[in-house]
């Protein structure tokens, strides 16, 4: 081998290791940004996770709410219509 051909060849080679350093970094940039995305998905999952649990919380306290409701009516409604039948009477 000549000089020139060394000289060539050692060109090459810094040639690969800029390349490879220009890959190492983009890569680095590609992990970076999916370390980013898998972050927001993490929040996004735990406030999707938050709000059901609100939800789930709201319905057991409508269930209770038409659960209470439904006995008070059962109470309610006979006097009312004891109340309807005695007005009835009294007006006959």
């Amino acid at each position: 081998m000549n000089e020139n051909e060394t000289q060539r060849m050692v060109q090459l080679l810094e040639e690969l290791r800029e390349g490879q350093k220009l890959q190492l970094e983009r890569q680095k940039e590609a992990l970076d940004l999916q370390r980013e995305q898998v972050a927001l998905v993490q929040k996004q999952f735990e406030r999707a996770q938050r709000i059901q649990d609100r939800a789930e919380n709201i319905q057991e306290k409508s269930a209770e709410i038409v659960g209470i409701a439904r006995k008070t009516l059962l109470v309610i409604l006979p006097v009312v219509i004891a109340l309807i039948v005695y007005v009835s009477w009294r007006l006959l």
